[in-house]
């Protein structure tokens, strides 16, 4: 896993950083005892996963793999599973 830039990507620390933000303001609102607060904090949650989301459809996130990659790894995964059976 370690040559995997699994989350390493501007739409994953944006997103998670604004729902983090979001859950520290639904936190601190749920104990000072304000709903409005509190869902206001929750909203925030779900906004950090549209523009999160808006970023990786704008080419920000993890780019796709080409099926070429995609179909050798399978070929390569059915080899080795064949050779675990014999």
């Amino acid at each position: 896993m370690a040559g995997s830039s699994h989350g390493h990507t501007p739409a994953a620390w944006t997103g998670s950083i604004i729902a983090f933000i979001g859950f520290c303001v639904a936190g601190v609102f749920m104990v000072v005892n304000s709903p409005v607060g509190f869902w206001a904090g929750c909203a925030l949650i779900l906004l950090g996963a549209v523009v999160g989301g808006a970023m990786k459809m704008a080419g920000l996130g993890t780019p796709k793999e080409p099926s070429e990659v995609v179909e050798a790894r399978n070929r390569a995964a059915a080899r080795e599973s064949k050779k675990a059976a014999a």
